[in-house]
C-alpha cells in the first residue's frame, strides 16, 4: 500500500521530478545539519550494577533522559528532591514509579533535600553518612544546569534571580564539602566521581575579569554587583563552579596519601607511589553538555509554563512557532546527556593503574598514575578538567589575585595549611582559593540567615530508600 502510494506520488504530473537531485541534496544536507547540532556521542559504556549515584536536579528533563539510562545499565540511583516523596500522587514517587517499571530497576530512589536551605542539606548529608548504606560511587550534581533568567524584555516579575542562581552554586558546594569527609573514608580501591553539570555560557565569563564574590550574601558591602547580562551572569555561575570543582581535585590530591589498589588479584603486596605524588582516588570533574530545549531556550524565553516563576506568552508563542529551527540547531535532553556519560562512563586513572607498570629502576621517580596516564592506550578520566562535547576543554582563564590574609590568631591553623601545586589551570591554584573562599564566607552568611525551624519532638519521616528525614 505504501510503495503504491509512493508510486502514484512520483508519477503525479505535480511532483517536481526534474528537482529530485536538489530535494535529495537538501534533505541529506538537513540530516548532516541536525547531526552536528546534536553533538557528540561516548562510545563508551559501563556496567553500573551495585554503583550507587547521588543525583541532584535529577527531576529536570535532562535529568530525568540520565537517570533512565543509568537505570538502564543497573545503578542504584538516589534523586534529591525538594517535592513530597511520600505522597504516592506526587511527582516524584509517581516517575520513580514509572522508571522502575520501564526500566526494570527497582533500585531507584526519590528523597527529600530541599537545596535552598542549608540546615536542611546538612541533615540529610549527616543522616545518609551516619546510616548502614551510606556508599557513593558517583555524587551527579544536576540542578545549576538549568537556565535561570528570560531576556529582559520577556520578563513577567521582580524576583531576585541572582539570588537564586547563587543560593544554587552555595548548595552545591555544601553538598560537597558536607559529604567529603565520608567519601574519604571510603575504601582506597573504590572508583568516586564528583561530577558538577554547568550551562555552555562559562565562555562569557572567561574573557572577563571574574569577580569571586557573592553579592546577595555578602556580610558587607564589598560584593561586586550583579552583571548586567543575562549571559554574563549565568557564565559567571558556571565558571566559578568549574573553578572550584578543579580547586577540589587539588585538595583531594594534596591529602596524605592512599595506596593504590592491588596489582593482580593472586598478589599480596600493594605497590604505593611516592607520598609526594600519590592521587586521589576521588575525581572530580565538571561537565557542558550543551544548549538543550527544555533546560536553556525555554527558560531564557520565558517559555516554561512550570516555572514558579511565571510565564510570558509572547515567550511561548515565539517557542512554539521556532520549533522546527530549534529541532533543527537545538540539543534534545538524549543528546545534551551524552558528555555526562561519558565523564561517568570513562575509566579513572587510579583504576587503570594496574594495567601499567613502572620502569625497572625507576620507582621513586615519579607517580605511577602520573606514568600511567602517560603510557595508557586509552582515554582515561582527566581529574579536575572541564568535559564538553566528551573532550576536555582547554579555557584559559584570568588569574584573580587574593586579598591579604589577616594573621591574627591564627597559629597552628596556618601550620596545616596543605601544600597545592599551582598546575596553572583555569586560572590556577590562587585563583581556586579564591574561589573557595568566596564559597566559604559566603556559606556561613547563609546559613546565619537562615531562619530557625521550630523543633518538632523526634518526628521523623524516610524516604523511599530508607534514609529517615526531618519535614521541612
Amino acid at each position: 500500500m505504501v510503495l503504491t502510494i509512493l508510486e502514484a506520488a512520483f508519477n503525479s504530473p505535480y511532483f517536481p521530478s526534474s528537482h529530485v537531485r536538489h530535494l535529495v541534496l537538501g534533505f541529506a544536507g538537513v540530516l548532516a545539519i541536525r547531526a552536528f547540532s546534536q553533538g557528540r556521542t561516548t562510545g563508551r559504556d559501563r556496567d553500573l550494577h551495585a554503583r550507587v549515584i547521588l543525583m541532584t536536579g535529577a527531576f529536570s528533563p535532562l535529568g530525568l533522559t540520565t537517570m533512565q539510562s543509568l537505570a538502564q545499565r543497573g545503578a542504584h540511583i538516589i534523586a534529591l528532591t525538594d517535592g513530597d516523596v511520600e505522597s504516592p500522587e506526587s511527582e516524584a514517587t509517581i516517575l520513580v514509579d514509572l522508571l522502575r517499571s520501564t526500566t526494570s530497576n527497582q533500585e531507584i530512589y526519590a528523597e527529600h533535600c530541599d537545596l535552598k536551605s542549608p540546615s536542611a542539606i546538612q541533615e540529610f548529608c549527616t543522616k545518609f553518612m551516619s546510616g548502614d548504606n551510606s556508599r557513593i560511587d558517583a555524587l551527579l550534581l544536576m540542578h545549576e544546569y538549568k537556565h535561570i533568567g528570560p531576556f529582559s524584555f520577556l520578563s513577567t516579575n521582580n524576583v531576585d534571580l541572582e539570588l537564586e542562581r547563587q543560593t544554587n552554586s552555595l548548595s552545591t558546594f555544601h553538598l560537597i564539602t558536607t559529604l567529603l569527609p565520608g567519601l574519604l573514608l571510603a575504601p582506597v580501591e573504590r572508583d568516586i566521581r564528583i561530577i558538577n553539570v554547568v550551562n555552555r555560557f562559562y565562555a562569557a565569563a572567561a574573557t572577563t575579569r571574574l569577580s569571586v564574590s557573592f553579592s546577595s550574601f555578602s556580610s558587607d558591602n564589598s560584593a561586586s554587583p550583579s552583571a548586567s547580562s543575562i549571559f554574563l551572569s549565568e557564565g559567571t555561575r558556571s565558571l566559578k563552579t568549574t573553578i572550584l570543582t578543579r580547586h577540589i581535585q587539588r585538595v583531594l590530591d594534596a591529602l596524605p596519601a592512599a595506596q593504590i589498589p592491588k596489582t593482580e588479584n593472586t598478589s599480596t603486596s600493594i605497590p604505593v607511589a611516592s607520598s609526594n605524588a600519590q592521587k586521589s582516588n576521588i575525581v572530580a570533574v565538571t561537565v557542558s553538555p550543551g544548549i538543550s530545549r527544555v533546560d536553556t531556550i525555554a527558560p531564557l524565553l520565558n517559555a516554561d509554563w512550570t516555572s514558579s516563576y511565571g510565564w510570558s506568552w509572547l515567550g511561548v508563542l515565539i517557542y512554539i512557532f521556532a520549533q522546527p529551527l530549534l529541532r533543527l540547531f537545538i540539543k534534545t535532553p538524549a543528546s545534551a546527556m551524552q558528555t555526562v556519560l561519558h565523564a561517568l562512563f570513562l575509566p579513572t586513572p587510579f583504576k587503570v593503574i594496574s594495567k601499567e607498570k613502572p620502569p625497572p629502576g625507576e620507582g621513586e621517580t615519579g607517580s605511577l598514575i602520573d606514568k600511567s596516564v602517560l603510557g595508557m592506550p586509552e582515554e582515561v578520566l582527566k581529574p579536575g578538567a572541564l568535559y564538553a562535547e566528551c573532550a576536555v576543554v582547554k579555557l584559559s582563564v584570568p588569574p584573580v589575585s587574593l586579598p591579604p590574609r589577616d594573621d591574627k590568631g591564627k597559629g597552628k591553623e596556618e601550620e596545616e595549611t596543605l601544600e597545592l601545586v599551582d598546575d596553572g589551570e583555569l586560572g590556577g591554584e590562587a585563583t581556586g582559593r579564591a574561589v573557595w573562599e568566596a564559597y566559604e564566607a559566603a556559606v556561613k552568611v547563609w546559613q546565619e540567615r537562615e531562619p530557625k525551624k521550630p523543633k518538632n519532638g523526634n518526628k521523623k519521616t524516610e524516604g523511599s530508600s530508607g534514609v529517615s528525614a526531618v519535614p521541612s
